[in-house]
């Protein structure tokens, strides 16, 4: 956490769904296929070493006092009347998954809380939602509208934010109070092995309070050397700062619809002003958008995201929305509203500096903007992979000294090589890939043809230059032969570049190809 008095304090949202496995079970009730509201309590089983065993249980079944890890003849021994279900992780998986996705509405900074929980860094996001308690009911407004039972925590840490959520009673702390509220905790909610919380019960210690009081070297020494971190953790001495599922952009816009939105000239409309606004706060740090990434919230909980990417950093709205057109036209899957987009945000996940740019008296078009912007409208229309640039690659092997790229990808930072406009060129631009053979008669073993029969046509070599001696990448093809390249120039003044694959002496019989022809 920043030691600057004017930093704001981090505020985490811990969200964590109980009885996610038979929730999802109910969600299936709308298909035909879920047990009913007044039915038997509903177990989910799945075998470990040999025995099935209870891998979730529903709320009726805590009730009756089954819990995970129970063997099933257990289980049904005590509650003969039960309903069981294969448990199926995978499917609980996609579902927190997709709902991980969903309440990325609510902040950038969001990551998976395993088991069957979310935590959101929400600082700066509460004034979007009335506050941090109007932003946690919304949150749990939202759960149960995906048909989850959820209970929530919002402190200082994640840590403590996560074991008041599923130690404790759930609710929001201001600062200061969530380590009260830790101390009340049971010692439980330092999800320690089974025989270490045994161990501090016997002892006597059964509140997070009571080891709290007590000198952490003993506890160490006891329960190993990281147990005082974890404590501390779990109380709010120290934050643990989350890895967010998806990279936060440096600049996020959101807007949020009291109701929602479903035609597309409203769509576009905000569009527009969510650009505007996002440029805005790119001239304000002095940067430029390399991609832009709008992202569209369903009422139904679905998430669309659509990229556009430019050729240069841009702080031009109208242009960023013209790309957009050509892009949203494009879509193999169109935009789809369902019953509307409930919340749009626009993100800028790659940026670079753009410093103030002097502009010409005349408004003439410069031709390299005008070239940038037909190879964004291309990209937008055609897809990232459809538009292609050269980009030098280190390697002096030829056909791998450049690669082709998408033209609106990062450079990978190998500059081209500065050449002399007024010597003649080392490589030709147009290459045979792969290296086509010829036939050739030398004067002596190691020097350059004379005469080459290429596609059944003889040349007379009149002029030659070379050798140029490459080696073979012995660290990539240990049996890569060494080559000798030539330019020659035969008696009709065309041009070729050969190359002789190997040298007399190692090699039995070296061999002669053209890679190339200069123009």
């Amino acid at each position: 956490m920043s030691s600057e008095p004017s930093a704001r304090p981090r505020r985490y949202l811990a969200v964590w769904f109980p009885w996610l496995p038979s929730d999802r079970l109910r969600r299936q009730a709308r298909e035909g296929d879920a047990p009913p509201e007044d039915g038997p309590p509903v177990v989910l089983a799945e075998k470990i070493k040999g025995a099935l065993r209870l891998a979730a249980v529903d709320p009726a079944a805590t009730q009756a006092g089954l819990t995970p890890g129970l063997t099933l003849a257990d289980a049904q021994a005590r509650t003969p009347a039960l309903r069981v279900v294969a448990h199926r992780a995978d499917l609980d998986d996609a579902l927190l998954a997709r709902v991980l996705e969903d309440f990325g509405r609510f902040t950038p900074m969001i990551a998976l809380d395993p088991p069957h929980g979310l935590m959101l860094d929400v600082t700066g996001c509460a004034h979007l939602f009335r506050g941090e308690a109007g932003l946690m009911q919304t949150v749990q407004t939202r759960a149960k509208h995906d048909g989850l039972q959820s209970r929530l925590a919002l402190a200082g840490t994640p840590q403590v934010a996560r074991a008041l959520a599923r130690f404790g009673p759930g609710g929001l702390f201001e600062l200061g109070q969530d380590r009260a509220a830790a101390r009340a905790l049971s010692v439980a909610a330092l999800e320690l092995p089974e025989k270490d919380e045994e161990a501090l019960r016997r002892a006597g210690l059964k509140r997070l309070a009571d080891l709290d009081d007590r000198p952490r070297a003993p506890l160490a020494a006891r329960f190993g050397a990281d147990f005082p971190a974890r404590l501390a953790r779990v109380l709010g001495d120290e934050d643990m700062r989350i890895t967010p599922h998806r990279p936060p952009a440096p600049v996020v816009v959101d807007r949020i619809f009291f109701e929602p939105i479903s035609a597309p000239e409203d769509i576009e409309r905000v569009l527009s002003d969510l650009l505007i606004e996002t440029m805005d706060q790119l001239d304000q740090r002095g940067l430029g958008g390399r991609a832009f990434e709008a992202g569209f919230y369903r009422v139904d909980g679905e998430v669309r995201r659509i990229i556009v990417r430019t050729g240069r950093p841009t702080r031009d709205a109208p242009a960023t929305l013209r790309l957009y057109r050509e892009r949203m036209a494009a879509l193999s899957h169109p935009l789809d509203p369902g019953f509307g987009f409930d919340q749009m945000r626009m993100s800028v996940p790659w940026t670079q500096i753009l410093a103030p740019a002097q502009q010409g008296l005349e408004r003439e078009t410069p031709v390299e903007e005008a070239f940038s912007r037909l190879i964004d409208r291309l990209t937008a229309r055609l897809g990232p992979d459809a538009v292609l640039r050269f980009e030098p690659f280190a390697s002096h092997i030829p056909e791998r000294a450049a690669r082709l790229v998408p033209a609106s990808a990062r450079s990978g930072g190998e500059p081209w090589p500065d050449l002399d406009p007024d010597d003649p060129p080392l490589r030709p631009l147009q290459m045979f890939d792969p290296p086509q053979p010829v036939e050739t008669l030398a004067e002596v073993p190691d020097g350059y043809p004379l005469k080459f029969r290429w596609r059944r046509v003889l040349h007379e070599v009149t002029r030659a230059e070379g050798p140029e001696r490459i080696g073979g990448e012995w660290w990539r093809a240990p049996d890569q032969r060494t080559r000798d390249y030539y330019r020659v120039e035969d008696r009709e003044g065309r041009r070729f570049w050969l190359f002789r694959q190997g040298l007399y002496g190692e090699t039995p019989e070296p061999r002669w190809f053209i890679h190339g022809l200069f123009a």
